[in-house]
């Protein structure tokens, strides 16, 4: 089976990347984990039909952002059938490795950068499901415009304008802090 051995070096080359992606979208470690595994079991599965009509991490990008939106679905079906708590204050974003300094950083700009993040963070988690996919593949992923197409299944129009209407929540939704 020469596809399994080239199928190993693709899982070790994007397992990281498709975590990130998914943790990105559904906000939660656990579920991102289990949804970055079914992405390759669903890939290896299919990996001998692969038409090679895109790059191997565009077609990826595409199982793990349609398996998120199976995740989204189900949650809002089990949602409509849930009495609303109170005392649960719904899903948080944490944690994760800061990597955009190499300098040693003050403990006081540590913090700040933590806040930051955690705020850039919650604001992409609130923005609806189509806008964050396209802010999270280009923004955070860095895949064109052409490749967010094909992942997300629109054209590439659909791209550009979702970004722009996305970026714009978050300016909104972050402009009072990033101000200050």
């Amino acid at each position: 089976m020469w596809w399994a051995m080239d199928f190993d070096s693709l899982v070790d080359s994007y397992e990281k990347t498709i975590y990130n992606l998914v943790y990105r979208l559904l906000g939660d470690r656990e579920e991102a984990a289990d949804v970055t595994q079914e992405t390759f079991v669903a890939a290896y599965r299919s990996w001998g039909s692969f038409r090679e009509e895109s790059a191997v991490y565009t077609w990826l990008y595409r199982i793990a952002v349609n398996l998120c939106k199976n995740r989204f679905r189900d949650r809002d079906r089990r949602r409509e059938h849930e009495w609303l708590s109170l005392d649960d204050p719904g899903p948080h974003l944490s944690g994760g490795s800061d990597t955009y300094m190499d300098e040693k950083p003050t403990p006081e700009a540590l913090i700040e950068r933590k806040e930051l993040k955690e705020m850039i963070e919650q604001a992409i988690s609130q923005l609806p499901l189509d806008y964050r996919i396209v802010a999270v593949l280009r923004d955070l992923q860095g895949l064109s415009y052409a490749d967010i197409a094909v992942a997300a299944e629109v054209s590439v129009d659909v791209v550009k304008t979702r970004l722009a209407r996305a970026r714009g929540m978050l300016r909104k939704r972050l402009g009072a802090y990033l101000e200050g």
